[in-house]
């Protein structure tokens, strides 16, 4: 804490000088808190009760000790005459800081105390034969000590801002692990308190490497919380934001923020049910990713996050349905079930079908006669070709023995050299599927 500087006179006041001023301490406090209650009505209430009794013996403990140092003069270091008024005045400070105002009372109740003390004590000091030269002198010490006071109170603040704002932080991580973890609503409400947390309407959750997640945070909702400890199925290094009200615009404006930053981003959900959004970004995790850090937005992958919740379940769906299939050689089978898939997704519309496979309508009509011949009614039956769907949708055929890597090349370059109507109508089959499904259980 700060201390008074070296320099001053030695011996300023006599020990007649000292006893008459010591004397008159109790009045000339009184009269400093009825000044500073009047012209700082902030601490009008404070000065009043018991804590008013403790603030004025608080005040005479202050100008007693000013009156040590200037009887004692300047000896030594003037910190340990006024150590207990510094230490009172920082934790003068720190109080100010927890109830939440400024400094701006305190400096102002300090600078009306100095100017009563000073009235009073000087008047008593001029009555007891103290110098001109004297006077002066301990006019400076006044209000050097008032600084000393002042310095002591504005680091009392500091360091409690910094301590209150650490705890303010951990207490809104503590609270971000427990909503993504899905605690109770009343232990959630407690924590937000603690927290100095508004809940909002709704939360969002998005999953992001750590520093990102630091890097973005400033310019996101005050109310937003991170976690990046203790979290069920992330990996170290990554962090959740939980961002509040992301609807239309503000969603689209987060993503275009976030983009290049290799985040996921999962729906919108009230703010004590965010726990499924985080769960929903925990499973984004084995999607395949967009090209190089761009965002993943859930909210555009439903129909592989739900077909992909159970992949024993889609396993045993394929193994089922398709089994008609068994026993066909692999390259075959591939073809069929490429073929199989276009003609539900597109509903049997046979040129888009063979845009979509990029061969000739006429061998589409080949593959559904073999496919016909092997699945029989089952093709008619709205039942199983809801169960043919999912299957397919599901799962890919599997390259033909002997395939190599330059022959997957050549291929994914022959198709990306395919006419546009073919990649419109490749591009359909992901669109159509989940209006498909509608249909289809309807």
């Amino acid at each position: 804490m700060p201390v008074m500087g070296d320099g001053m006179p030695h011996r300023w006041l006599d020990e007649a000088a000292f006893v008459r001023l010591r004397d008159s301490v109790p009045a000339v406090a009184e009269e400093a808190v009825a000044t500073i209650v009047r012209e700082v009505p902030s601490y009008s209430r404070a000065f009043t009760g018991a804590m008013g009794a403790a603030i004025r013996s608080a005040v005479q403990l202050a100008l007693v000790n000013f009156l040590e140092l200037a009887r004692s003069g300047n000896t030594g270091s003037a910190a340990e005459p006024i150590a207990p008024s510094t230490a009172g005045a920082y934790e003068l400070g720190r109080g100010e800081a927890r109830s939440g105002r400024s400094m701006d009372a305190l400096l102002a109740a300090y600078r009306v105390g100095a100017r009563v003390s000073w009235r009073g004590l000087s008047h008593e000091a001029v009555a007891a034969g103290v110098s001109a030269q004297t006077l002066g002198s301990f006019a400076e010490l006044v209000f050097a000590y008032i600084d000393a006071l002042s310095a002591a109170s504005l680091a009392g603040h500091a360091d409690e801002l910094r301590l209150l704002g650490r705890a303010r932080e951990r207490e809104r991580e503590r609270l971000a692990v427990m909503v993504v973890r899905g605690a109770q609503e009343t232990a959630l409400a407690e924590v937000a308190v603690r927290a100095e947390w508004t809940p909002p309407r709704t939360l969002t959750a998005v999953l992001l490497p750590e520093g990102q997640a630091r890097a973005v945070l400033g310019s996101l909702d005050g109310r937003t919380l991170i976690a990046s400890t203790d979290l069920p199925g992330v990996a170290e290094g990554q962090a959740v934001l939980l961002v509040p009200d992301l609807a239309g615009r503000d969603r689209e404006r987060l993503l275009r923020q976030l983009d290049g930053r290799g985040a996921i981003v999962g729906p919108e959900r009230p703010w004590l049910q965010a726990r499924s959004s985080f769960t929903r970004v925990v499973r984004g995790q084995s999607l395949p990713r967009p090209v190089g850090r761009a965002t993943l937005d859930t909210d555009t992958q439903l129909v592989t996050l739900l077909l992909n919740a159970d992949p024993e379940a889609l396993a045993d769906l394929a193994e089922q349905a398709l089994a008609p299939l068994t026993g066909q050689r692999p390259a075959t089978r591939a073809r069929l079930e490429e073929t199989l898939r276009a003609w539900l997704l597109l509903h049997g519309r046979r040129e888009l079908v063979a845009e979509a496979l990029y061969v000739h309508p006429q061998t589409v009509r080949y593959r559904m006669a073999q496919l016909r011949e092997l699945f029989g009614d089952r093709l008619d039956d709205p039942e199983e070709v809801l169960r043919l769907t999912l299957a397919l949708a599901g799962t890919r055929p599997a390259a033909p023995p002997g395939a190599t890597a330059g022959a997957a090349a050549a291929a994914a370059a022959g198709a990306a050299q395919r006419p546009h109507g073919a990649q419109r109508a490749a591009a359909a089959q992901a669109a159509q599927l989940s209006t498909s499904l509608r249909r289809k259980v309807r």
